[in-house]
């Protein structure tokens, strides 16, 4: 019968190559990234909610609130709808 030719395996002369470490495991590195994401979005989020907003300001001069003009509420027949 036919013998299988093995293949010569090559020979390494020298050390080994160091396997490459990870300063993240790359199975955990999509879940620490959406995690630092989420993070950064939610300190963001309380800054801008936390953060001081100035009461409104006096009137402009010489305007008077008594003799200035009311809004009206008169809307147009032909705006208005029927909610019954």
């Amino acid at each position: 019968m036919a013998q299988k030719k093995a293949k010569p395996r090559e020979r390494q002369i020298g050390k080994k190559p160091q396997e490459k470490k990870y300063l993240i495991n790359p199975r955990y590195r999509n879940t620490f990234w959406t995690i630092v994401i989420i993070i950064i979005l939610l300190i963001f989020f309380i800054i801008n909610n936390t953060s001081y907003v100035p009461s409104s300001g006096s009137y402009p001069p010489g305007y008077n609130a008594q003799t200035a003009e009311k809004p009206t509420k008169v809307i147009d027949k032909r705006l208005q709808m029927d909610t019954k």
